[in-house]
């Protein structure tokens, strides 16, 4: 009889090579309400300024820098979404899902030159 994998060592963590479709839809919710979210201070400083258009910058550099500089959910290629860089990995690309805390990670940047 050959020995159960329990026997050989406990539990065992288990866990998909793949983000699975629930987990896709899920960050794709997550990441188009950041999205809203984002918009929404943006046209709230612009208004609340009334001096300013949409369009031009608020005068917040955070603000500006996600609103002008980083990429939104829908104009990131699939490879993006779904996977981050890690100097470990064999293509230097691992799942999404094996960082700690995905969830609340922002993965929109990828390194400097990659």
């Amino acid at each position: 009889m050959l020995p159960s994998l329990v026997r050989s060592g406990g539990y065992i963590w288990k866990f998909t090579p793949h983000v699975t479709s629930t987990q896709r839809v899920n960050l794709r919710k997550r990441s188009e309400q950041v999205d809203a979210n984002i918009d929404q201070i943006y046209r709230g400083l612009i208004q609340q300024t009334g001096d300013k258009k949409m369009g031009d910058k608020t005068g917040y550099p955070k603000i500006d820098h996600l609103k002008f500089d980083m990429p939104r959910f829908n104009q990131m290629s699939s490879r993006d979404k779904y996977t981050t860089f890690s100097k470990h990995s064999r293509d230097y690309r691992k799942p999404i899902h094996r960082v700690p805390k995905w969830t609340k990670l922002s993965f929109r940047e990828n390194p400097k030159y990659f």
